[in-house]
């Protein structure tokens, strides 16, 4: 793997961690929002990734555990071309923004205007506060890795122009 390859995976992780980020910023700011624009109260949404190249990386896989079961020593050409690029990986991507299929808390609260005017219990979004800064906790955690592993990269570009002088 070259590493301007590693940095453009980091550089994938990095904006994939953002969204998610950014959704959970949004589950936060309407966790007390009984009334969207789609009707009813706000639901909680849920980021999913997905690797760009997952059906490449379980052929790679199942190349080598074929390999392994007939035992030969198989040697390739090194080339350059998409294809080859594509067994090296391509990141990570953020393949759909989901919403949560939970059910949403009732508040007993009469008093307010979205409240059921037979029982006076209200329909409160689905959002807990402990799981989103969890979720938090572990994006942040994954965002800095990014960060390191795209640091670690720029240090060896750099001590390999170094060697070249």
């Amino acid at each position: 793997m070259d590493l301007l390859n590693a940095a453009r995976i980091s550089g994938t992780a990095l904006a994939a961690h953002r969204t998610k980020l950014n959704v959970i910023a949004e589950n936060l700011a309407n966790v007390d929002t009984t009334r969207t624009s789609e009707g009813g109260p706000y639901q909680r949404k849920m980021v999913v990734f997905k690797g760009d190249d997952i059906d490449s990386f379980q052929s790679v896989l199942e190349k080598k555990q074929a390999r392994k079961r007939v035992g030969e020593i198989v040697l390739e050409p090194i080339t350059f071309d998409d294809e080859k690029k594509q067994e090296n990986g391509n990141g990570v991507r953020v393949d759909e923004i989901v919403k949560s299929q939970e059910d949403f808390r009732l508040v007993y609260n009469p008093a307010h205007p979205d409240a059921d005017p037979q029982t006076g219990y209200v329909q409160m979004p689905n959002v807990d506060h402990l799981t989103e800064i969890a979720d938090m906790l572990v994006a942040k955690r994954s965002y800095e890795a990014s960060v390191t592993a795209l640091s670690a990269t720029k240090d060896m570009m750099t001590k390999a122009l170094e060697i070249g002088r």
